[in-house]
């Protein structure tokens, strides 16, 4: 929750890049094409739909290390 609190407002490209990740690994995490990534980029965290943040929100909070 807290995570979400501070980030809110960063867009997915901005959480990406702070993750370290490029779009091609992103979405290999998540099993999504490229493309929708890159769709994605330029949207703020607050207006994601709730299901595509529960799939983004732990690979951004790097739980899986």
């Amino acid at each position: 929750m807290l995570f979400y609190w501070i980030n809110q407002n960063k867009t997915v490209k901005e959480l990406r890049k702070s993750a370290s990740l490029t779009v091609k690994e992103l979405a290999e995490k998540v099993n999504w094409d490229t493309v929708q990534i890159q769709k994605l980029d330029n949207t703020k965290l607050k207006d994601l739909p709730e299901e595509i943040k529960q799939q983004l929100i732990p690979i951004f909070r790097q739980d899986h290390l």
